[in-house]
């Protein structure tokens, strides 16, 4: 016999989505037949599989190792305490540091990559982790031989004891959102599937306001509403911004607000409100007004001296505040609250030079 205890983790889901997640090679019929016949019982009584999971729920599954074993089993055993960096082969890890109890303070992640600034932890609790992903850093891998914001998540949950192999094995704790490469700033990343659905939910609604900061080329002033029309060729991973609606483009807006200026830069924070690929970049850059350091839409003459002058290497646009609406369920505690992290030191740089 086999007891499955249900984890703050698991919580929320069916009880056959749960079934299939610890028997991966076991079709549905299975499952529906074991629950028919009383072999998988929910709080010792017969169940349909349909039944929502909370915490503390208990599952007996009246099956032979050799059947649990064939279909995928995934180990209930103690684990067994070992070195990360066996965990993620050659990766050696280092800076490390326990997160429990969460208390608040901004923490680096262990360093995976030798020469790469890790990601810090802004805020932690056991549903949702709040990142600051520096720009150069994907947010998932492109290539199986990235290192990627996803890899930094799995080091740091496991290191800092807040999820267990098996645990992670069951829920796949990931990036909710995604920010390009060379872009910094907030991610949400889902660590209980509670935590994954609601963000997922949210983010695709667009009920999450999200603001970013960014310093682009020339001055302006006052704050205003972008509108327009962005067209993506797929071919080369661009996109075009016009003014008046074409074929198979998609409607933008774009808030903005200057918060401080000078002859040569002027620092914006920005509304995304549509949330398409590279609005914000393409839509300034479409008014006269590119992010500096841009290599696909900016001013190349002044990412060059901004190069030379202060070792801009990538386009300065930082997610820089996130804002929750009103939420039911499970994560109800995180209503309108608003989490930052804190813009790039070379922003307030060059807009003192």
């Amino acid at each position: 016999m086999i007891e499955i205890n249900v984890s703050e983790w698991e919580a929320g889901q069916r009880l056959d989505k749960l079934l299939a997640r610890y028997m991966r090679e076991a079709p549905k019929s299975f499952f529906y037949k074991m629950l028919r016949k009383k072999n998988i019982t929910l709080n010792g009584k017969k169940a349909e599989g349909k039944e929502l999971l909370k915490p503390g729920d208990q599952l007996k599954l009246f099956l032979s190792d050799e059947t649990w074993a064939k279909f995928g089993g995934v180990s209930l055993e103690k684990e067994q305490e070992k070195p990360l960096s066996s965990a993620f082969g050659a990766v050696q890890l280092q800076n490390r540091i326990g997160c429990s109890p969460w208390d608040g303070t901004v923490r680096e992640m262990p360093v995976l990559e030798k020469g790469v600034c890790p990601p810090a932890v802004l805020y932690q609790d056991e549903h949702i982790l709040l990142l600051n992903k520096p720009a150069g850093m994907l947010t998932q891998k492109a290539v199986p031989s990235d290192v990627s914001l996803v890899e930094y998540l799995n080091a740091w949950l496991l290191e800092s004891g807040s999820m267990s192999q098996k645990e992670m094995q069951l829920v796949h704790p990931a990036p909710c959102n995604r920010l390009d490469r060379n872009t910094s700033g907030l991610v949400v990343a889902g660590v209980s599937l509670a935590g994954l659905q609601t963000m997922n939910r949210l983010l695709a609604s667009r009920l999450v306001r999200k603001y970013y900061r960014c310093i682009v080329c020339g001055a302006m002033h006052g704050s205003g509403l972008l509108r327009g029309y962005l067209k993506k060729e797929e071919r080369t991973n661009t996109v075009t911004v016009s003014d008046l609606p074409v074929e198979g483009a998609r409607v933008i807006e774009t808030g903005y607000e200057v918060l401080s200026s000078n002859e040569a830069f002027s620092l914006l924070e920005v509304h995304l409100i549509t949330g398409r690929s590279h609005q914000i970049r393409a839509h300034l850059a479409s008014i006269g007004h590119p992010v500096l350091g841009d290599p696909k839409y900016g001013d190349a003459a002044q990412n060059r001296l901004a190069l030379r002058s202060h070792g801009v290497h990538a386009q300065l646009l930082h997610a820089y505040r996130l804002e929750f609406p009103d939420i039911d369920g499970t994560l109800s505690y995180l209503s309108g609250k608003r989490f930052c992290a804190p813009q790039p030191a070379i922003f307030d740089v060059l807009m003192q030079s």
